[in-house]
């Protein structure tokens, strides 16, 4: 017999990775760059900051339906 249930352990994990894990990413590298050139660490926190709010719009919708 053939299994036609869908897996989705998981998924939960993977919205949320999807939502924050850029931004983090994004953010350390501001961090890394603030002692160094201070302007091009703030456009990496301002790249992070609208990527959370990007993803918590688009995903929290996909999250809710």
């Amino acid at each position: 017999m053939i299994n036609l249930e869908v897996n989705l352990d998981g998924i939960v994990e993977m919205m949320l990775a999807m939502m924050f894990g850029p931004a983090i990413i994004l953010a350390l590298i501001g961090f890394v760059l603030q002692k160094r050139n201070k302007k091009a660490a703030k456009v990496f926190f301002i790249l992070a900051v609208t990527y959370v709010i990007v993803s918590l719009g688009v995903c929290g919708v996909l999250m809710t339906q």
